[in-house]
Parts: structure tokens; sequence; C-alpha cells
């Protein structure tokens, strides 16, 4: 397949860090994923845990769930989601924060959506022609305690050296400022990476020594206040580069956010054993053309 994005477009990405492409995705396979996701989440049966998600206290997260969801397609639930008792507030099915990380590998759904010809061509209009689909996200953004995303860098949690971690985020719903859309600091791929969420050694393949933050640069990112908007409508694609800083606030509406989001890195990067998200050998990450199979 050519090239499909414009050199305007190209151009516009690699200068802002960030990249709207409108009605990339139709209604059709934005409800069929809808769809799906609202089922995993019906057949999905917590444990006592029950595993929260935050991004602004990660080592509250760091469990075996949180960190055998490499592998596997586990339900987070929202901060807000319990009462002081341990009692939901509501339904299951309006209480979970997300559902990661490996969808787009172990559901048919999740995966068609996920490797296609488009989407391929689109990772290398930017010049990741070595695309490695590595993790996955069905991000719900409840009705009234779709909790927060701190403003933050992908390549804090899924390290290259070089960085080549790269966001395709799809609205499956309307992000809107009321509901909660996403928030960016154009250019701000151009600093430096500030931190690294790290798994605690020596032995990082095991889950119950945690994990922790590496500080690599004292910068603030920035506040919300100094960030712009981006409101999307339903089938919209966010092209987003991991040194992006981004931000999204708590959802107060009455209405959810749905979106999906797909972090890829190149082939030809080194993947630290450090990094949280770490896949086994049975399930080796793919490319986004199909073209290949790749460990890490």
């Amino acid at each position: 397949m050519g090239q499909l994005l414009s050199d305007e477009q190209i151009a516009r990405y690699h200068a802002d860090g960030f990249l709207a492409i409108e009605g990339f995705v139709g209604p059709t396979a934005c409800a069929a994923l809808r769809r799906r996701a609202v089922e995993i989440v019906e057949e999905f049966e917590p444990t006592e845990r029950r595993t929260v998600f935050t991004t602004n206290e990660q080592d509250r997260i760091s469990d075996g769930e949180f960190l055998e969801s490499s592998n596997n397609i586990w339900a987070f639930f929202e901060e807000e989601a319990f009462d002081d008792d341990g009692v939901l507030r509501q339904d299951k099915a309006l209480s979970i924060n997300k559902i990661g990380h490996a969808m787009h590998d172990l559901d048919d759904e999740f995966g068609a959506f996920s490797y296609t010809a488009d989407l391929a061509a689109v990772a290398a209009d930017i010049g990741m022609t070595d695309a490695l689909a590595l993790q996955s996200m069905y991000i719900f953004k409840q009705p009234l305690i779709g909790g927060e995303v701190g403003c933050h860098q992908d390549a804090t949690f899924l390290y290259t050296d070089p960085l080549t971690v790269t966001g395709f985020w799809f609205a499956i719903e309307d992000a809107t400022l009321d509901n909660g859309c996403l928030w960016m600091a154009p250019g701000g791929h151009r600093t430096g990476l500030r931190k690294l969420f790290k798994r605690r050694g020596p032995d990082y393949t095991r889950t119950d020594l945690g994990t922790e933050f590496e500080v690599l640069d004292t910068t603030p990112l920035p506040s919300p206040d100094a960030l712009v908007p981006l409101e999307a409508t339903a089938g919209t694609m966010v092209i987003l580069n991991g040194l992006l800083p981004h931000w999204s606030d708590i959802n107060r509406s009455a209405h959810s956010r749905h979106a999906y989001s797909l972090h890829c890195i190149s082939a030809a990067a080194e993947y630290p054993a450090w990094n949280w998200l770490q896949r086994s050998a049975e399930l080796p990450l793919r490319r986004l053309d199909r073209s290949d199979r790749a460990s890490v």
C-alpha cells in the first residue's frame, strides 16, 4: 500500500507530536468494538483484590493482575467505583476504568480492529515501517466517575532504546470537553523524557517485587492549563508521539467516553527487561502489517 497520509499531515505530526484523523474508523467497526468490550466486562469475574487503575499512583496497581495483564485480558476498576466498605457504588458495567493489555492478540474482534492495512500504512508514513503491536487498552471513562489520567509521556511506561513508542488512540464515542477528551502539549515531544516506570529488580521476571519510578529529569510536565483540548468525534484516530505530554480530566458528565488505544514500538529498538509490560515467549509481538513475528 502506498502513502496514506498527506505530506502536510506527516509534517504536522512531526511538528506537533500528535495528529488527529477524523473518520479513520467507520461506525460499524466502532460499534462492534464497543459491543465486544461490554461483553468482556459482563464476563469478567474479579478476584477479591479487585484491581483499581490510576495513573497518579502507579505503585498502587503494581500487583500480580496488573503485571501479568501483559499476556491477558483484565478489567481494572475506577478509583471511585467502591464505597468505604468496598462495595460497588453502581453496576459493574459502569464501574470499570479500562480493559488491558493483550486484547489485540487474544480476542478476534480486537485483533480485527487493530491489525489493518490502513493502520500499518499510517505507521509507515510516520516512519514506523517495522511497528510491533505491544499494548492495547479499552478505556471507558465512565459517567460521573471516569478517572483523571494525569499528564504523562507514554515512553515513561513503554520505554525503548531508541525511543519509539507511538500511540494510536481511537475515539469509539465522541470525546468532548464535558466527558474527558484528550489535552495535548503541542511540540512537547521535543523535550526530554522525565521518568521511567520500572519493575523492581534484580529478578525482573518476578511480579511480587512491584515497580518504581526512576526520575531522569526533574523538569515538571505541563500543567493542565498549559495544554490544548482535542475534542474528537467517534471514528477519529489520534497518533501520539511517545514523548508528547498529554492529559485527560475526570468525567463528571452523564455521558461515557469510550476509547481504544494501541501502543506500538519499533522491532529494531531494544526493549529492556525492566519494562513493566513483558510478553511471554508463547505470545510474541506481531507486526502491524502481519508480515513477521518477533519476540520481546
